[in-house]
């Protein structure tokens, strides 16, 4: 593997960081800093929306006050880089699991367990810019989801 190569993944895999960061965080300014112009993202398998990432931030930023307390967890990341004839290219794509506990809002003194678990997983799509990799798009696979009764 050319020192190329090693520099784009860990660039890849600190935007995917850098996805749940924001969303854990509800910083929506940074969400959207972490798209191209162009990018999009899907949530419509876990309940959510579709379209443009400036849009999903909005519909994230208010459906995220539903869960106050939320922590992605993204692991088992498969970095997969464009190659160009043994050359890097701009594209690049990733598949990762996720496990996203979250705690309801107004649940008083019910301890720390999480109320809703959901987890399954992730394709990111990235695109080399002038300022760095950036997402084309994220769509979220569910694959299930408990709620505490």
């Amino acid at each position: 593997m050319d020192l190329a190569t090693v520099i784009d993944r860990l660039a890849v895999d600190e935007v995917v960081s850098g996805y749940a960061a924001a969303v854990d965080d509800g910083d929506w300014a940074a969400y959207r800093a972490l798209f191209t112009p162009g990018g999009r993202a899907d949530y419509s398998s876990a309940g959510g929306v579709e379209g443009p990432a400036g849009e999903v931030a909005d519909w994230l930023a208010e459906t995220m006050r539903l869960f106050p307390v939320r922590q992605h967890l993204i692991v088992n990341r498969r970095i997969l880089l464009e190659d160009r004839d043994g050359f890097p290219g701009d594209r690049a794509r990733v598949l990762a699991d996720f496990l996203n506990p979250m705690r309801l809002a107004g649940d008083g003194d019910r301890g720390t367990a999480p109320n809703f678990v959901a987890a399954g997983r992730y394709t990111f799509t990235l695109a080399r810019t002038p300022d760095g990799w950036r997402l084309t798009g994220v769509t979220v696979h569910e694959k299930w989801r408990h709620m505490q009764a």
